[in-house]
């Protein structure tokens, strides 16, 4: 592992324990920094340091720090006056209470820093308020002195290392009013069922698997156009249809999320019931047996089409030809079938019950 700078050495005060420690930045910036130029000819803008007084440029050695008063009048500050300040913050990192992790507040996240002991003799004392963190799995509250500022920071063990973050004073918060939906909105049970399946279908991440989309678009971007080649265009996005329906965006959603899985598709999300549509009842179920007879009534006359049979186990029509001799026969069974219709030529002008 490379050695990094430090950017401050100091000390941890625990109690009558002092810990002599540097401060190491724990994040770096991956950013692809531009410079500004001219676009007629390229060539490079700068920005120079010039005093008012002299109209001439100083360099970084001659530039100090100053307050500037009410009426404009500048208050020269030096380094030496900051370290000198009666505060106990100067040089040290002073833990001021320990407390459970979910106290803080993330809103209150900073900057992050690794603590390194800085010598030997500070081992001992590093690794036992080390240990103490991690069997008390409470995070401690300290307040710092860095770059002409006090703060405030939290320290806790990530692998066998202290690292502290930067917090936000409590009052550098702001107090999120008007930001929430003035509108009163209902959700629906169904509607917070199908976000809980997104959620799971989703589901967890490898933060160390997420990587700069952007970032390694633009390196290609900017490779294509120092070797001479046209950077390759973007594809426009597919216009999406204007979804109007909240329940029907998190359906899409669910179903586009278990298909970017390679997931089956179809199916109830876990605690989701899947909606089942019933199909329309048939007018009539098939039957084999009454088939050729119902075919033969309904060519023969136009009623027999609107008169079908209402139930399964009805008997089907007479024949043709034994219409006429089986004419009260015919009656006496029909009476369970009121509805039918017989044949055109057998058709009574009295109606049977």
């Amino acid at each position: 592992m490379r050695q990094v700078r430090s950017i401050w050495n100091g000390a941890i005060s625990f109690g009558l324990v002092s810990i002599p420690i540097k401060l190491v930045n724990a994040t770096e910036n991956h950013s692809i920094s531009f410079r500004q130029i001219h676009t007629e000819d390229g060539g490079r803008i700068r920005y120079r340091k010039v005093c008012e007084l002299e109209d001439r440029e100083v360099t970084q050695s001659e530039i100090g720090k100053a307050y500037e008063d009410a009426d404009g009048t500048m208050i020269p500050i030096t380094d030496e006056d900051l370290a000198q300040l009666p505060i106990p913050t100067a040089r040290t990192i002073e833990i001021v209470a320990f407390v459970p992790a979910d106290r803080i507040d993330p809103l209150q996240m900073d900057a992050a820093y690794y603590l390194s002991a800085n010598g030997v003799p500070a081992a001992k004392p590093y690794t036992l308020l080390r240990e103490a963190l991690k069997r008390s799995q409470k995070v401690a509250i300290a307040k710092y002195a860095l770059r002409g500022r006090e703060r405030l920071g939290m320290l806790r063990v990530v692998d066998d290392v202290i690292a502290m973050h930067g917090l936000l004073w409590p009052d550098e918060i702001r107090v999120p009013e008007g930001v929430a939906p003035e509108t009163s909105v209902t959700v629906r049970d169904k509607e917070l069922d199908l976000a809980d399946a997104l959620m799971d279908t989703l589901g967890e991440v490898d933060l160390a698997d997420l990587h700069d989309d952007y970032r390694e678009a633009v390196e290609e971007m900017i490779t294509a156009k120092a070797s001479g080649e046209q950077p390759a265009a973007s594809p426009s996005p597919a216009p999406g249809a204007k979804v109007l329906d909240l329940m029907a965006a998190l359906e899409k959603s669910v179903r586009e999320a278990k298909e970017s899985r390679g997931e089956e598709k179809g199916g109830a999300e876990r605690g989701v019931k899947a909606e089942v549509r019933p199909l329309s009842p048939r007018a009539t179920p098939k039957q084999t047996p009454g088939k050729k007879s119902t075919s033969t009534a309904t060519k023969k006359t136009t009623t027999a089409k609107k008169s079908q049979p209402q139930s399964a186990t009805s008997a089907p029509a007479p024949a043709k030809k034994s219409t006429r001799t089986t004419k009260k026969t015919t009656a006496t069974k029909s009476t369970a079938t009121p509805k039918k219709s017989p044949a055109k030529r057998a058709t009574p002008r009295k109606r049977t019950a």
